[in-house]
């Protein structure tokens, strides 16, 4: 059984009712940011936001690992762990007496965004009430749970973490009381001025009960001197630098809110009754008969409220937007529409530029199960060779399994992945996977094909060559243990084994993007990030200390990574990096 928790609030450890509006439980400095630089009239308005700034600052490099790739006994998700991974997803609803089911069947559909947590907070009678837990959406609610929630508004959340039970008090959505009433949160997206702003909040009084990047909003809007309350939001958002797609509810409010860049994905819906839904991507609104409207656009904040409807504002102005792309090549799920474009579609061409600028001759097209699928069919399609499933993945398998004491060569991998030994015997194959990161679960899958009787392996990867670590809410390794960024491609060939091996031209996927190129963020392909990163990353086990799991600092493989050397790091968050450290 899941472990859960209810009325979680990241500030009061301590909290065991339901937040209502009572005096605050913890007292918050007067001052620390300059206040609001705007005036409210200037927030309303009903048109798209224009873009007007473009940033092309290069990053240098990244501080040295210098440790080869760990390959333990225990490998918690097997084949995924050599593949980018989504930090989590968000769905918020107004307006419906089933908002928390709803809620949870959202969440559901937005499971492989995040697989170790998730939560719900409902609204019911201005109190705001959350169940969260550690595990798949499945784990954490029953109708026992759901029947705690009622009300017509709520949010949800699911995560990716690593650390297992000691990361429940992370999981989200967060809940916390501040002198004005009450309010909860979640995020997906990664704060990259987190840390600067967390030893400013510490520095004037602020007490965290968490070590994420979320917290610091609710610390932000707790001290703002904004009214009413959305513009508390609107403030705290002006401090934060990075990625952030939230959703927030009040005691009779529903906030989303989508950073200037647009780096993660924010779609609004609607249900018959006129139920609001937010959520990360339109496959939740699918499962919940919502209808898609728009999306929320980069900059933008919309209140929901029962007196004045939907309402849009500005909240900063905007640079060109710069969406992920790997939400199109890996994260989203195919019947999703993303950035106002087709997953299912740009996969399908993706597979189909791979079949026209590097064609080999084949028997069979294969996919690397599930993410590579609709790109191999377009490969297939464009190529005219046949497609088929030359493996097969097991959907049974566990966060945790007995490795055999005798050692079985590629277990992990086995597990997950089966060749289909009639469609790969003495032929040439040609295999697409969506992406390479470290390399080493693509070589144990071109041997598994090679012992399966392929006669070749031709490996076709429906993304460029990844070289840059990603700092805007996707755990990816350092730059180091990135196989790109050490390997030419010929030297990467060799070491996973294939006979050929060929990589999305990123001239042919910006030229595929047309117009909408410009809007993308590629700083994994290119190494030029549109907001630098000016602090120490904190990558998978980010949690280690401030979660009191045992154990120093070396012994965490690759878990802190410094900035770009043309910023002082050091200098910038000494205090609390040194802290960090002890």
């Amino acid at each position: 059984m899941a472990a859960s928790t209810t009325n979680l609030s990241p500030l009061s450890s301590h909290l065991s009712k339901p937040i209502t509006n009572k005096p605050p439980f913890y007292l918050f400095p007067q001052t620390l940011l300059n206040p609001l630089s705007f005036r409210l009239k200037s927030l309303f308005r009903t048109h798209k936001p224009h873009c007007t700034v473009s940033s092309k600052n290069p990053i240098a490099d990244f501080f040295p690992a210098n440790k080869p790739d760990p390959e333990p006994s225990f490998i918690p998700s097997f084949i995924d762990d050599d593949k980018p991974r989504e930090e989590c997803g968000v769905v918020g609803i107004f307006g419906d007496p089933e908002a928390s089911r709803l809620c949870y069947l959202a969440l559901h559909a937005l499971q492989h965004r995040g697989q170790e947590g998730a939560g719900i907070v409902a609204v019911n009678n201005n109190v705001l009430q959350s169940v969260t837990g550690v595990g798949l959406v499945s784990d954490v609610f029953n109708e026992t749970k759901l029947s705690q929630l009622p009300g017509e508004m709520a949010i949800g959340h699911v995560r990716y973490s690593t650390a297992g039970s000691s990361m429940l008090k992370n999981v989200q959505p967060f809940v916390a009381g501040y002198r004005f009433g009450s309010v909860g949160v979640a995020h997906n997206g990664n704060l990259v001025n987190y840390r600067t702003l967390r030893a400013m909040l510490e520095d004037n009084g602020s007490i965290f009960n968490t070590s994420s990047d979320t917290e610091v909003v609710l610390h932000l809007i707790a001290i703002s001197k904004a009214r009413p309350f959305f513009l508390r939001i609107v403030d705290a958002c002006e401090k934060l630098e990075g990625a952030y797609s939230m959703v927030f509810v009040t005691e009779d409010k529903l906030v989303a809110v989508r950073d200037p860049y647009g780096f993660r994905p924010l779609v609004m819906g609607r249900r018959t009754n006129g139920a609001v839904v937010f959520a990360s991507e339109t496959c939740a609104l699918d499962l919940i008969e919502a209808t898609y409207e728009r999306e929320v656009n980069p900059g933008e904040v919309l209140v929901v409220d029962k007196k004045d409807g939907v309402q849009s504002l500005c909240l900063l102005p905007h640079p060109e937007p710069k969406q992920c792309i790997f939400e199109h090549i890996y994260f989203a799920l195919p019947n999703s529409v993303v950035f106002g474009r087709s997953v299912y579609e740009s996969r399908h061409v993706f597979g189909e530029i791979l079949a026209t600028e590097a064609p080999v001759d084949c028997d069979v097209v294969i996919a690397v199960p599930d993410s590579g699928v609709v790109a191999a069919l377009g490969y297939a399609a464009k190529a005219g060779v046949p497609f088929q499933q030359g493996l097969i993945r097991s959907h049974y398998v566990g966060r945790t399994f007995i490795e055999p004491s005798q050692k079985i060569r590629d277990f992990g991998v086995k597990l997950k992945l089966s060749p289909v030994r009639g469609v790969l015997d003495g032929k040439r194959v040609v295999v697409v996977d969506d992406s390479i990161v470290r390399g080493t679960t693509s070589s144990k899958i071109v041997r598994l094909i090679k012992e399966a009787g392929a006669k070749e392996v031709h490996m076709r990867i429906a993304s460029p060559p990844i070289i840059g670590s990603c700092y805007y809410g996707v755990d990816t390794p350092s730059a180091e243990e990135l196989i790109s960024n050490r390997m030419s491609v010929e030297e990467i060939r060799e070491f996973i084994g294939c006979d050929s091996l060929a990589f999305l031209p990123f001239d042919s996927l910006q030229k595929m993007l047309a117009s909408d190129s410009q809007k993308f963020c590629y700083a994994c392909f290119s190494g030029k990030y549109p907001v630098m990163p000016k602090e120490v990353k904190v990558k998978k086990v980010g949690d280690f200390l401030d979660d009191g799991l045992n154990g120093p600092m070396d012994s965490i493989d690759g878990g802190w990574v410094r900035g770009p050397k043309n910023i002082d790091v050091e200098k910038e968050i000494d205090p609390l990096y040194q802290q960090s450290k002890i």
